[in-house]
């Protein structure tokens, strides 16, 4: 029973300096009497575990304000320089790996193009491996400071105790680590933290990118505030993050969100997956591309600068293709008010960004067009607001995430 009394009393412990630490993250700076008007916290549960913050060094003081006849009120802030977080977004066409300190402010970056869609895991490993040392080194970062590596991935991502079957990755068994299932681009459960770890000491996060990048984007974006949100990451392909009550959906075996293969049209175009009709093979950057080549348009060229290309182009097949997009994408969107009923739906990655930047009246319109009236009224849809780089930094948000849940160091 003392054993027990004693897991309950660090679990408190622990939980307090979670909620604190997340006000003064998100809302700081603050006094300590703010934080227990604000956290319903007792000044003294306040004052202690705001002395033990302190004294991690995670917690700063940042001035004082005057107060109403009484002595001025020290406010407190995160200490940025505590340490380091490194986002890395693993996507079909680049491994982007980079280092942020605790506000997430960019540090250094290496960027490392894919040359066959991502389709060599060990090819991307070596990428990310590479980059880790990149930009620990090139900005002069103690190791030992980097509270964690976040990774997002494309595709499904299996956490936990897993089977490594025959798959090519050494031998089979059951192993810790995240598994990643995605067959856009052939990986079939690649033990990626496993063979991550093989390469380096520095802690891991393992996750699907679009949910990292939703993540972000509902602390810092277009998200912030609201408790009801979809963040659709387009890229080469397509994927969303589902918000319901602030908590992120993954579904039964972490599979929500694979937005870019509910089918759009029955028959249709041939999917990367296997299926037909997706709507990764109407909206995605990869599939748009590839149809408008057959169109007529140029060859060799890079995805972005190729569909910088094809939304600027005067001609009438460009033209009647962005239509199309617009028409699909803005269905896309409708299918997801219609089911989730979100109060906002965010459009984000760097494709996403260069089609809504250019379309999104026309996107909206269809998404109006094809949703339910009544929860399109209560939506909106936007642009997100983090950057077309916001994926590495949704990815960096995951052992930042571990830090805030945690309450900091050990309590």
């Amino acid at each position: 029973m003392a054993e027990r009394r004693r897991r309950t009393v660090r679990d408190l412990r622990r939980a307090n300096r979670s909620v604190l630490l997340r006000r003064l993250y998100f809302d700081g700076p603050l006094s300590r009497q703010d934080l227990a008007r604000e956290t319903g916290l007792s000044p003294a549960s306040v004052s202690n575990v705001v002395t033990e913050l302190i004294e991690a060094g995670l917690v700063v003081e940042a001035g004082s304000v005057e107060s109403d006849g009484g002595r001025p009120r020290v406010l407190l802030k995160t200490a940025a320089g505590y340490g380091h977080l490194i986002g890395v977004d693993v996507g079909e066409t680049r491994v982007v790996v980079e280092l942020f300190d605790l506000g997430l402010t960019q540090l250094a970056k290496a960027d490392h193009p894919l040359a066959d869609g991502g389709r060599d895991e060990r090819a991307v490993v070596r990428h990310v491996l590479d980059g880790l040392s990149a930009v620990v080194e090139g900005a002069s970062v103690d190791p030992a400071s980097v509270i964690g590596v976040g990774v997002g991935v494309p595709g499904i991502v299996e956490h936990g105790i897993v089977e490594h079957g025959a798959d090519g990755h050494g031998a089979t068994g059951r192993g810790p680590g995240a598994v990643v299932h995605c067959q856009t681009i052939g990986w079939d459960a690649v033990p990626l933290e496993r063979m991550l770890r093989e390469g380096t000491a520095l802690p891991l996060f393992v996750d699907n990118g679009a949910a990292a990048l939703g993540q972000a984007e509902m602390w810092f974006g277009a998200g912030r505030g609201h408790r009801s949100a979809v963040v659709a990451l387009i890229g080469s392909g397509v994927g969303a993050a589902v918000v319901i009550d602030g908590s992120p959906y993954r579904g039964a075996a972490g599979g929500a969100g694979e937005w870019g293969h509910t089918t759009s049209r029955v028959g249709g175009a041939r999917c990367r997956c296997g299926s037909r009709g997706c709507l990764e093979s109407y909206v995605g950057a990869a599939a748009l591309l590839e149809r408008y080549r057959a169109a007529g348009g140029p060859a060799g060229t890079g995805e972005e600068a190729a569909l910088a290309g094809l939304l600027a182009d005067p001609s009438r097949a460009a033209a009647e293709l962005r239509e199309e997009t617009a028409e699909y994408l803005g269905a896309g969107i409708a299918d997801l008010v219609n089911l989730f009923s979100p109060e906002k739906v965010v459009i984000g990655g760097w494709a996403g960004l260069l089609i809504g930047g250019r379309m999104l009246d026309r996107i909206v319109d269809a998404a109006a067009a094809y949703a339910l009236r009544r929860p399109f009224a209560r939506t909106s849809v936007e642009l997100c607001r983090l950057g077309p780089e916001a994926a590495a930094v949704g990815a960096a948000t995951l052992p930042l995430a571990h830090l805030l849940d945690g309450g900091g160091p050990a309590a």
